[in-house]
């Protein structure tokens, strides 16, 4: 039969691993556990890898086993699944699931290590480097395993809840103890289940087993049975004949194992259930040791035996000391001497006379001497632990007083105090007479708790304790001494009052040392500035330490000597301040002294400002007064490094930045009212971005408009204005839009006709691109404008950005310059009226006539003596120029051209057309047996196709 089960449970077990390192379900895997856990074999034929019978018995708690070997089970089934874990080679210790299950149980590790997990880390367990993938066959063997182990242990579990304990024979696992926690009567019946063979009977425990009953589970004698069975309640109780006995000696250490308590056989203590030994005759838990006359009584043939280690007295047939375990000696085997059979004779009966009793053993009557006095003992340390003495005083007390009539407590009450003012005078007189004083000198004076510590550690001898009492004493005033205190009396006295305790006679002692420092935190005073030459260098470094919190004492000296220093005038909270920064010398004078830019002094680096967007650093004074004075007189774009006048505000993403940081670091240094002027600059530098925010033509006050109207009132000129071509509102204006105001303005105003083409380029003059400021000013000369408002830099014939950070690729142009269209008045103002006139006439049929000669009245603004004045152009017109000179009219000729979006490449000479397709990087190279003209047609072509005309141009017509 076990040959067919073997081979059933190798088939089971072959199919079921196969199922769980392929593609098998998981149902096939469980119905493959389920199989092989129910197949009736002893655990160490079961399982091949892991030692199941080992871990049931080394593990006291079934239901804590069976929660490990689930944990355990997930480990192998992540390892042999296709998709493992991001972190599958270790498994940490820290894990708090690892340490309450797997790590909680004996046996744990060691199924981890079959899994692989054999390399020991500091924080926990995991696979050697050189294995690169885990042995997927072996661990889902042993996976396989612990899965039926942990089937098994619930089935086992449930079986012993249900009572149902005849199916652990049928599963095979009678030869496993497991100590689980039931109830007493539970335990018992378990324990007399799964050790069901004895030697003896279960109730007289002498002759052997005869018969089992089932109904009462007990294994009886054939006496015992039948006097067990005779009651009319267990007469029907079915009972078994029991042809051979065997061994169950874990019987008896399984059911005390389950008793909460336990009785001393020798001393009837009762004790807890986890001691081993006795808390009064110190015997073994399971020694047993019945009376004399019991033992003689019912067992004639027991004789005793000394053990010659321990000298306990034991009794055969035990030959093992029940005190030490040591084994008894073999006696001298003596010779027998044969003696022929005699005849046999009546003997006549004779009278008994009386046995003298027997004499006491003597080592029987000091064993049980030495147990009272050790009950006794342990009765007065209990007694006076309730009134607070300590056992060291119970047992002095008892070895001193030698009344056994008076109770240790008591006379230590009555007796002690005397004793320990006897020990302290006797201590005095003998450092008295050590020093050479006579007795009214002054000595040593010892506190009762010195003497009492002394008499303690003398064990009670008056004179030993005295000498012991004066050395702790001058042990205690020499350690006193080193600490600086060499006042012997004052340090005699401290000891005294603190009843021998360095520590606190060390704090009396400092107590007036720190009168003036208490006196001086709780005072009203402010705190004295430390001076640096006090002549006690130690006072000052920790004064230094304290105060400014330096790191060590090293960085306290070096203050303390840069303080002192004759030609560095330094001071304190500056050289604080570096030195807790720094450790080297050279260093630290670096930073103390740093030079301004501007003002050229030497401050050190606590005092020195620098802005983010440069590496320049000046004095706090001058960086006050440069951002005071461009707040107050200055644009907003005006507030840069007054070094290297950076950064460049142009840039809408470094002007966000850099305002942010700058806000910060002007809160701390300018004037309220400076840095609220500061903020109102800034607000408004933000409203011109808004799309809605108009400047009035009036008073150039600027303000966030949100009607549809066109007529718009300032508010602070209450003047209108025309929220759309931005001119002057008049009543005209209303119901018609801006260009046809314009054109009833140029045939119905005799003022507007009077002005002429003066008057036009006025009001089609500059605009300002970023905040659409407007100036009646004429573009021409200088191309590079910069608007009075926000400071932007552009270019008045096609708006586009003077910068010195050129974004255009291939651009080899350094320092302020701008990228121009062909359009753009910056190139259409070389070319003569004429061939502009020929443009215009061409693409727009424009015709132009003769006008008389004058003075041109264009307005211009004009540098006169270091100041910006508006004022008319005044240069001599040529006839045929419509009354203006002829820089104005070629501005005038231009603007058509742009308002018309006329583009001038046509009229390109072969001079101009090559550089303009370089200059915006179309291609130009000539092909092979191209001709002139079919070169230049060609690159014009691609010129117009590829580069359009500029977006910003202004196209007013």
């Amino acid at each position: 039969m076990p040959s067919t089960l073997s081979d059933q449970l190798e088939q089971v077990r072959c199919h079921a691993e196969a199922c769980l390192y392929s593609t098998g379900s998981v149902l096939e895997v469980r119905a493959g556990i389920s199989a092989m856990a129910n197949i009736p074999l002893p655990p160490s034929v079961k399982y091949r890898y892991i030692a199941a019978e080992t871990m049931i018995i080394e593990n006291g708690s079934l239901q804590r086993l069976s929660t490990a070997l689930n944990i355990l089970e997930k480990y192998g089934c992540n390892l042999t699944s296709s998709s493992r874990p991001k972190y599958w080679r270790a498994v940490k210790h820290n894990n708090p699931v690892f340490r309450a299950t797997v790590d909680a149980i004996q046996g744990g590790r060691a199924v981890l290590c079959l899994y692989g997990y054999s390399n020991q880390q500091p924080d926990g367990l995991s696979f050697p480097d050189e294995v690169v993938e885990p042995d997927i066959e072996k661990v889902a063997a042993v996976t396989l395993e612990v899965m039926s182990l942990r089937m098994e242990l619930d089935m086992l579990i449930k079986v012993w809840t249900n009572g149902s304990y005849s199916e652990i024979f049928q599963r095979g696992w009678k030869c496993v103890c497991v100590c689980v926690f039931f109830t007493s009567e539970t335990c018992i019946q378990l324990s007399l289940f799964l050790f069901p063979f004895a030697d003896n009977c279960t109730i007289c425990a002498i002759f052997p087993v005869a018969a089992h009953c089932n109904s009462c589970v007990q294994w009886l004698c054939t006496e015992c049975d039948r006097l067990y069975h005779s009651s009319a309640e267990r007469a029907n109780h079915h009972r078994t004949v029991v042809t051979s006995s065997k061994m169950r000696k874990n019987h008896s250490v399984f059911s005390l194992c389950m008793s909460p308590e336990w009785q001393c056989k020798s001393c009837t203590v009762v004790n807890a259930g986890s001691s081993i030994l006795c808390e009064v005759c110190e015997r073994p838990r399971l020694a047993t040791k019945p009376p004399l006359t019991q033992m003689i009584c019912s067992s004639p043939i027991l004789l005793q035996w000394m053990c010659q280690f321990c000298t306990y007295v034991n009794y055969t047939p035990a030959s093992v000391c029940e005190m030490c375990d040591r084994a008894r000696p073999e006696p001298a085997k003596m010779r027998v001497k044969l003696h022929p059979p005699s005849q046999v004779k009546r003997v006549p009966v004779l009278s008994v006379k009386p046995k003298d009793p027997p004499m006491e053993d003597p080592d029987l009557r000091r064993q049980k001497l030495m147990r009272e006095e050790g009950l006794k003992l342990i009765q007065l340390i209990r007694d006076g632990e309730k009134k607070g003495v300590s056992p060291e005083e119970v047992y002095t007390g008892m070895r001193v007083s030698g009344d056994g009539n008076i109770l240790p407590c008591d006379w230590l009450k009555a007796e002690l105090p005397h004793l320990l003012d006897q020990i302290c005078a006797t201590s005095s007189r003998a450092a008295d007479l050590k020093a050479g004083q006579n007795q009214n000198g002054g000595g040593v004076t010892l506190s009762r708790a010195e003497a009492k510590l002394a008499w303690l550690s003398a064990g009670g001898d008056t004179e030993r304790a005295a000498k012991q009492a004066l050395r702790d004493r001058h042990s205690k005033v020499k350690e006193l001494c080193s600490l600086g205190f060499t006042d012997e009396v004052r340090c005699q006295e401290v000891l005294r009052q603190s009843e021998g305790e360095v520590r606190g006679a060390l704090s009396l002692l400092q107590r007036p040392l720190m009168e003036p420092f208490h006196q001086r935190m709780w005072s009203d005073q402010p705190e004295p500035p430390i001076d640096i030459n006090h002549p006690d260098k130690q006072r000052v470094c920790r004064r230094l330490l304290a105060v400014y919190d330096l790191p060590s004492w090293g960085r306290c000296e070096l203050a303390l000597s840069l303080l002192q220093e004759r030609t560095a005038p330094y001071s304190l909270d500056d050289v604080v301040q570096a030195v807790r920064e720094s450790h080297d010398r050279d260093f630290i004078r670096r930073v103390l002294a740093k030079e301004c830019p501007i003002c050229l002094s030497d401050f050190p680096h606590s005092k020195m400002q620098s802005l983010t967007s440069c590496q320049c650093s000046v004095c706090c004074g001058c960086f006050q007064q440069h951002f005071t004075i461009a707040v107050r007189d200055k644009h907003i774009r005006d507030m840069v490094c007054p070094v290297c006048w950076e950064p460049d505000i142009n840039d809408p993403e470094h002007l966000n930045s850099y305002f942010s940081t700058l806000d910060i670091q002007l809160r701390e240094c300018l004037e309220p009212e400076v840095y609220d002027l500061f903020h109102k600059k800034l607000t408004e530098q933000a409203l011109i971005k808004d799309p809605k925010f108009l400047w009035c033509s009036h008073c150039s006050y600027g303000f966030i408009y949100d009607g549809d109207q066109l007529k718009v009132t300032c508010f602070q000129c209450r003047n209108s204005f025309c929220a759309q071509c931005k001119k002057p509102w008049e009543s005209q204006h209303g119901g018609l839009s801006c260009e046809r105001y314009q054109s009833w303005k140029r045939e119905n105003d005799p003022e507007y006709q009077r002005q002429g083409l003066a008057g036009y380029l006025r009001d089609n003059g500059i605009t300002c691109p970023n905040c659409r400021f407007q100036y009646a000013l004429s573009k021409g000369g200088c191309m590079h404008f910069s608007c009075s408002q926000c400071r932007y830099q552009f270019c008045s014939g096609c708006n586009n950005p003077f910068h010195t950070t050129c974004a255009v690729i291939h651009c080899s142009v350094t320092g302020l310059h701008a990228h121009h269209p062909r359009d753009c008045l910056f190139y259409l103002r070389d070319w003569e009226p004429g061939r502009l006139q020929a443009l215009l006439q061409v693409e727009a049929y424009i015709i132009f006539f003769l006008s008389i000669s004058g003075l041109c009245g264009v307005i211009e603004q004009k540098d006169e003596s270091g100041q910006q004045t508006d004022s008319a152009c005044g240069a001599q017109t040529q006839p045929g120029h419509a009354g203006l000179c002829e820089k104005h009219y070629r501005e005038y000729l231009v603007s058509l051209i742009n308002g018309h979006s006329i583009d001038p490449a046509p009229l390109f000479n072969a001079n101009e057309l090559v550089p303009a397709c370089r200059r915006y990087q179309v291609d130009d190279t000539r092909g092979e047996l191209e001709d002139d003209v079919t070169y230049y047609t060609r690159i014009l072509e691609k010129l117009i196709d590829e580069v359009p005309l500029g977006d910003k141009v202004p196209r007013k017509k």
